[in-house]
């Protein structure tokens, strides 16, 4: 069945590789919400890559939760999601079938792979959007009442700026750009750093610089590297919400957090996200394309309070965590080039319906994935040399670190080219889920 995009059928996504029972709930009080306020379809999707014992209960939580009209949940497990996937990319007839699963369900964490499945299946429930929220994250709220972001999400999304430009606090956007359908609505968070690197600056401010700084362009000045490690992984500081300003604008991609994000279909339905695995940022692609190509946006300040699961205070989550850390400072090698490329670009980013152009992209990717590494090189050296002067556990991580730079180096690129492929073979997985459909694999 040729399944259309609803005007009024949303997906609220939350995938989750972790116990987050009171995660599930506020979420479910966040599809309420927009399904009483906005009068939308609420399609409230949990990707479940738990253990068992885990999902069984988020099973009970999912059973538990009120129902609610125009509310439809959908609790997926990995072998659930995998049916889906599978079936969808048979339908769609690509050649390389197995390596195109292993990319959209890697057996490693993957946060632009878990993103994609829910696009995906977006797709194939006929969604217009995917609103996305992560499991370490909770509300804000005010005067008893929990801060919902997709009000704003809902309020401005894939209407022409013109028409949503009456709804927000101010616009920020020039008259050429106005025609344009609103492609995003996102927040940042307050509360801890989305990246787990806290501690190194405690540690020595200086070795945090330089660490941080490594993730800018290597021939940025002394200056442009300084504004970026100060606005770093910061998100929105710790200011708790009071009242709503929200701005049409095309959205700083510093500004915003895939914890706290709307998309429009005719976005993703385009281009994915990075399937890379182990790598924190390789979700972020879409809001620089976004903004690149001149897409309008709403900025607002419902942000989501973020926090550290307990995971991340043991020892095997701090290795995890500083590995995911280096991999995205390598990521950026070819990352920083497609940035600079789709800036460039502008309006070439666009079809003549003004659809972004995956095909533009890939290209770029390919192009980047043949850079010479020597900088990764460099980047490797300067996070060794930094850890080794903090000692301790993070001396320890820089001996694990030096022994897989070869294989962390070709990871680098091949993710590069990886991405590459999935852009070119997404046209024909979103026409196979649209036709295909969740089916059975609605759990």
């Amino acid at each position: 069945m040729n399944r259309q995009t609803s005007t009024d059928r949303i997906c609220l996504a939350l995938p989750t590789n972790r116990a987050c029972s009171d995660a599930i709930v506020g979420i479910g009080e966040e599809a309420a919400y927009a399904a009483r306020i906005f009068g939308a379809e609420v399609h409230l999707l949990i990707l479940d890559s738990c253990d068992e014992i885990t999902r069984a209960e988020h099973a009970r939580v999912v059973a538990g939760l009120p129902v609610t009209p125009n509310v439809i949940v959908h609790h997926l497990d990995e072998a659930s999601q995998r049916d889906f996937l599978r079936r969808t990319i048979q339908r769609s007839d690509i050649a390389v079938p197995k390596r195109l699963l292993a990319l959209m369900l890697p057996a490693a964490l993957s946060y632009g792979a878990c993103t994609n499945r829910a696009f995906l299946i977006a797709s194939a429930l006929g969604c217009r959007s995917v609103h996305r929220r992560d499991s370490d994250c909770t509300y804000q709220v005010l005067d008893g009442e929990q801060v919902f972001p997709i009000h704003h999400e809902l309020t401005s999304l894939g209407k022409p700026a013109t028409e949503a430009s009456a709804a927000v606090t101010e616009t920020v956007l020039a008259d050429g750009h106005a025609h344009r359908p609103v492609s995003m609505v996102g927040a940042s968070f307050i509360g801890e750093p989305s990246v787990d690197i806290a501690e190194i600056e405690q540690l020595d401010p200086g070795v945090y610089h330089d660490v941080v700084s490594l993730w800018a362009p290597a021939d940025w000045s002394d200056e442009q590297k300084e504004q970026l490690v100060e606005e770093s992984f910061k998100g929105a500081g710790t200011t708790p919400f009071t009242a709503d300003h929200s701005t049409l604008t095309l959205v700083d991609p510093m500004r915003v957090d895939m914890s706290n994000i709307a998309f429009d279909h005719d976005v993703y339905e385009r281009v994915p996200l990075p399937p890379a695995t182990d790598t924190i940022g390789s979700d972020y692609f879409l809001i620089h394309l976004v903004h690149d190509a001149a897409l309008p946006g709403v900025l607002h300040n419902r942000h989501i309070e973020n926090f550290y699961t307990p995971f991340r205070r043991t020892d095997a989550g701090f290795r995890a965590y500083q590995m995911r850390f280096v991999k995205f400072l390598l990521s950026m090698l070819y990352f920083n080039d497609v940035y600079e490329r789709m800036g460039a670009a502008g309006a070439a980013l666009l079809n003549e319906r003004e659809h972004v152009r995956g095909d533009v992209i890939s290209g770029f990717l390919r192009d980047s994935a043949a850079l010479d590494r020597t900088e990764n090189i460099w980047r490797l050296d300067r996070v060794s040399t930094s850890y080794r002067k903090l000692g301790g556990r993070y001396a320890k991580f820089a001996d694990r670190m030096d022994a897989r730079r070869d294989q962390l180096l070709d990871e680098a690129r091949r993710d590069t080219e990886d991405f590459a492929l999935l852009i070119d073979a997404w046209p024909a997985l979103v026409r196979a889920a649209r036709e295909t459909g969740l089916g059975s694999a609605d759990a």
